[in-house]
């Protein structure tokens, strides 16, 4: 399953309704654009009057006035111009980090059903590559083309003004230009959405061999990996030199054709101006206007590719809205803590069920261990515990509403999902905990350490809880990173807390230690843990023993044991380890 792109529609209308956030902005561009348009139109004309008077025998004085108004003009062009690209640059800055933080809401948003089966690389692509191609689109682009588009307009007006017959010759280079444009476009799109797909691809291959790093070694895969890897930098080579060619041959035949209107202006000169069809003056003025006009188009064109391979990033940016939701938020609230699972069956792919009639009454308040071989589905058992994807057929309920029917802050509060996966965000300890409560004080939160045992560690820093942690800062071990994980669950607060071996990194005997002390922090509520240390099934109220997407075996460990099953099997197996 690969993730949605938006349509050329929706991409107009996304982007449109992010730059109108800014309205003040955006009519302050405009303002100063439009002004430092007509200062720039302004100067050639009298430039061009300037010529004909002193043709004419005109006055030392009027000459002076000419000077004195060109040169006012080019200063106020200079300052208009400054205040028009300061603006832009504020507006540019503004619509992308409200692009950035849009894209983050609606990843983090994403059903994580869709992002595990479309794959890493697709996401990753999107949040980084992509993003980065529309940065100068939207931080100088769009200033820019607003600016080539006044002035373009300002420069055909004016030379029409001053003599029609020569600024029709301004426009000779159009149609070649067109010509030019179309063939571009035509082959563009496709190779900028190709280009995309492939450094998405990169972006997959490098996480896969980064993340899973020991497999490769222990399978002495690096030879493999390095031929992927190889195959796609040469995909993504080819593509890139295609693109390459395109944007050279826009370039350069645009260029090359916005050479001509000033030496035809010229040519046409010549012989206008002795048969008496037009002044020195008027020649002058529609040549300067050829001349000025084609350095904003010849910028045009860059910015016209820059345009192509920012849609096509954008396309694939707000295509992640484009995601249909798994579930449908309904008004029903639970009436009571009471999570039961009846009848549920899950199906990662089409005929391939993991989860086989599934059911389970979570007692309030009791520590549920799930057990079993690899591959029982004691996972994905969890995950529909926690309402993180809808059952195929059957149902999760909390008090009477099913899961999949809370709204994801109604979810939160209910039941919370800890894995053995965890990240540190770049910020202070207190940055990462408030992320679970964000008015959380500095007193809950050395509470909810000290209960975690992480306290003593915590002050040991030389910061303390203002230590900055993450990416360029302190690097946690496996188990303070999985402690100040398990402290903001904590600190949410949810009546039932479901942890899939969430302890499995550390060393046994300080998983044990942990494990005690959110048993006591956690005091109250219903705890479900999904275990490969058969000790944490031991002091579990009840256990639950999983084989092949089936629960075969449900009671408290003394019974199970008794009892001489499946559970008795691995409890004799791990004891005598």
């Amino acid at each position: 399953m690969k993730l949605p792109i938006a349509g050329r529609q929706q991409i107009i209308t996304k982007f449109w309704a992010a730059l109108r956030r800014f309205p003040k902005l955006l009519a302050g561009i405009l303002v100063f654009q439009i002004l430092s348009a007509l200062a720039m139109v302004l100067t050639p004309w009298l430039i061009g009057r300037l010529i004909d008077l002193i043709s004419g025998g005109t006055t030392r004085d009027i000459v002076t006035q000419y000077l004195i108004g060109i040169g006012v003009l080019v200063l106020a062009q200079f300052v208009l111009t400054f205040l028009g690209e300061y603006f832009s640059r504020v507006f540019g800055q503004a619509v992308f980090a409200q692009l950035r933080e849009d894209l983050v809401h609606s990843v983090t948003h994403m059903p994580l059903s869709v992002v595990e089966s479309a794959g890493t690389g697709d996401l990753i692509g999107r949040t980084t590559h992509d993003i980065d191609r529309i940065q100068d689109l939207v931080q100088r682009g769009i200033a820019r083309i607003i600016v080539i588009g006044f002035t373009a307009i300002a420069t055909y007006a004016a030379a029409f003004l001053v003599a029609p017959a020569l600024a029709v010759l301004l426009l000779a280079p159009l149609i070649p230009m067109l010509i030019v444009l179309r063939w571009y476009l035509h082959r563009a799109v496709p190779a900028y959405q190709a280009q995309s797909a492939q450094w998405a691809n990169l972006s997959g291959v490098a996480t896969e061999t980064v993340e899973q790093y020991s497999t490769v070694d222990a399978l002495n895969m690096r030879r493999i990996r390095n031929h992927v890897m190889d195959v796609v930098l040469t995909q993504i080579w080819r593509v890139e030199r295609y693109a390459a060619f395109l944007r050279i041959f826009l370039l350069g035949g645009i260029i090359f054709f916005l050479q001509t209107p000033a030496l035809l202006v010229a040519f046409a000169g010549a012989w206008a101006i002795p048969a008496g069809y037009a002044t020195l003056g008027a020649v002058t003025t529609v040549a300067l206007y050829g001349v000025q006009i084609s350095r904003p188009l010849g910028e045009l064109s860059f910015w016209i590719d820059i345009v192509q391979s920012a849609a096509t990033s954008l396309a694939r940016i707000f295509g992640v809205d484009e995601v249909e939701p798994d579930r449908v938020t309904s008004m029903r609230k639970p009436t009571s803590d009471a999570i039961s699972a009846s009848g549920v069956t899950y199906e990662y792919r089409a005929g391939h069920p993991v989860l086989h009639g599934v059911d389970l009454d979570l007692r309030p308040g009791e520590t549920l261990a799930i057990v079993g071989p690899s591959g029982a589905g004691k996972s994905t058992l969890g995950r529909m515990i926690a309402g993180i994807h809808p059952p195929t057929s059957g149902a999760v309920t909390v008090g009477g509403v099913p899961l999949v029917e809370l709204s994801e802050e109604e979810l939160h509060r209910n039941v919370s999902l800890v894995t053995q996966e965890h990240h540190v965000f770049v910020g202070t300890i207190a940055d990462n905990l408030r992320l679970a409560k964000a008015d959380a004080t500095e007193e809950q939160m050395w509470e909810v350490l000290e209960s975690l045992g992480a306290a003593q560690w915590v002050r040991g820093l030389h910061d303390g809880i203002n230590a900055k942690v993450g990416s360029g800062a302190l690097t946690l071990s496996p188990a303070q990173a999985q402690q100040l994980a398990l402290a903001r669950i904590v600190l949410m607060n949810p009546h039932t807390l479901i942890l899939d071996e969430a302890t499995s990194l550390m060393d046994p005997t300080a998983a044990r230690a942990l494990e005690r002390s959110l048993g006591k922090a956690l005091q109250g509520r219903t705890v479900v843990a999904i275990a490969h240390r058969l000790y944490t099934a031991h002091d579990a109220d009840r256990v639950a023993v999983m084989v092949d997407g089936r629960i075969v075996e449900l009671g408290t460990h003394d019974e199970l044991v008794a009892l001489g099953g499946e559970y008795a099997s691995l409890w004799n197996a791990w004891q005598h380890e």
